[in-house]
């Protein structure tokens, strides 16, 4: 089956709008999210802030940027994606280049705060509500190219932020990102964007609509409010077990490094281990694709956080290289494939007509979780004995609980919407 055309037809809008607004992703998430740790030495050398004061302006940014996903959400749903993300990409610009001239610690909070706001409105939230919206049958094949390009991201602009701050400082370096930040996002965002197919006279998947044809429903899935989520079990189901799974990628992440020289690995190889986790994301969302189309989503996201746990047991276990080298290929894998996952997970069981509210509200209960990782998980580390040992054991517990609430969810039955014919 080919999935960009069928013969005699041309070729699917959503596709084309798809690559587009997947190349804005990598710029966008580039820019404004990985860049930041790179600019924190230089900065630090600069203006004498330290990492501490520089990265708590960052973990406000997440939070504000999860609360901010429930109103961007619910404007998606009824006013479509091009002009929020428009003005988002124009107000990340401006501020890139504000950042570019801050010298004053509440100057960059306010900065960051901002900052936190925009990306709601650039990031994966609304482009998971476009993919909603302009795919069905292919929404796990939509959903693995918008993250496999967007992967990109930290490969291309950690290294171009180094090399253009080591050539001209980190404030001429921000403003050359700014630039490419306003070139690489917003004509896409103001140029291809549409809401859904029915602007374009097509049904979902590229179906053309005819305009004797008897109405029909396009798909069999529910479609539900907010509100009719919020009162679903299964919304809380999932919710916790994204919750509890997003605070053990986080903890991993943030202190992997550190554990892998308690262990008495090298800096150098635990920075390489760490750098190789974000390239065996890819791979990881490519197999997402074949599997996801035949078994229920539940399973295979309580599988995945399954082998996550089982990563974290290999890296504790398993001394040496060979542990090291199983959990980056497992961990990297499975954390690769759960952000599509739980993007069309919200699809499948609640539709596309409020995907953006139901989506920015499951956002925001992570939010929480990834700003509470990072410190919790080193409190845990004073209280268990300054060793990692006992947090990393928590961080299977955990991982395993993430694995069983997703299977406990049953979501309710919801009478399909049908779209009318025009």
């Amino acid at each position: 089956m080919k999935p960009f055309r069928r013969s005699g037809q041309k070729i699917y809008y959503g596709w084309p709008m798809l690559l587009g607004l997947s190349l804005a992703q990598v710029t966008s998430w580039g820019i404004v999210y990985y860049t930041f740790a790179v600019f924190l030495a230089p900065v630090n050398d600069d203006l004498g802030w330290s990492i501490a004061q520089m990265t708590g302006a960052f973990s406000l940014a997440l939070l504000l940027s999860g609360l901010a996903a429930i109103p961007v959400g619910r404007w998606i749903d009824r006013h479509g994606p091009r002009a929020i993300m428009t003005a988002g990409s124009v107000a990340a610009t401006l501020l890139i280049v504000a950042w570019s001239r801050v010298d004053s610690l509440p100057g960059l909070y306010l900065l960051w705060a901002a900052l936190g706001v925009v990306m709601a409105t650039v990031l994966y939230e609304p482009a998971f509500i476009i993919v909603a919206n302009w795919f069905e049958r292919l929404r796990s094949r939509a959903l693995t190219v918008l993250t496999v390009i967007a992967g990109l991201a930290s490969v291309v602009y950690i290294p171009l932020a180094a090399w253009l701050i080591e050539a001209y400082g980190w404030r001429t370096a921000l403003l050359v990102l700014a630039g490419i930040l306003a070139a690489g996002t917003i004509p896409i965002h103001a140029l291809m964007l549409r809401h859904k197919p029915a602007d374009l006279g097509l049904d979902v998947d590229g179906e053309a609509k005819s305009r004797h044809a008897v109405p029909k429903p396009v798909s069999t899935t529910s479609s539900a409010t907010l509100g009719t989520a919020l009162h679903d079990r299964a919304f809380w189901w999932i919710s916790t077990a994204f919750i509890l799974s997003t605070f053990a990628d986080m903890a991993l992440t943030i202190h992997l490094i550190p554990f892998l020289i308690e262990r008495g690995h090298t800096a150098a190889f635990a920075a390489t281990a760490a750098a190789a986790i974000g390239l065996v994301k890819l791979p990881g969302r490519v197999v997402f694709i074949p599997i996801a189309e035949r078994i229920d989503l539940r399973v295979v996201i309580a599988i995945i956080f399954g082998v996550q746990a089982l990563a974290i047991i290999a890296l504790v276990q398993i001394t040496g290289t060979l542990g090291v080298v199983l959990f980056v290929g497992l961990f990297g894998a499975v954390i690769g494939a759960v952000t599509p996952a739980r993007a069309s997970l919200i699809a499948d069981v609640w539709g596309r007509e409020h995907y953006g509210s139901i989506s920015g509200a499951m956002a925001t209960s992570t939010t929480v979780a990834r700003s509470a990782a990072p410190v919790g998980a080193g409190l845990l580390y004073v209280l268990g004995g300054n060793t990692y040992i006992p947090v990393m054991w928590l961080l299977v517990g955990i991982s395993v609980l993430a694995s069983l609430a997703v299977l406990r969810a049953r979501p309710r039955k919801v009478p399909a919407a049908s779209e009318v014919a025009v």
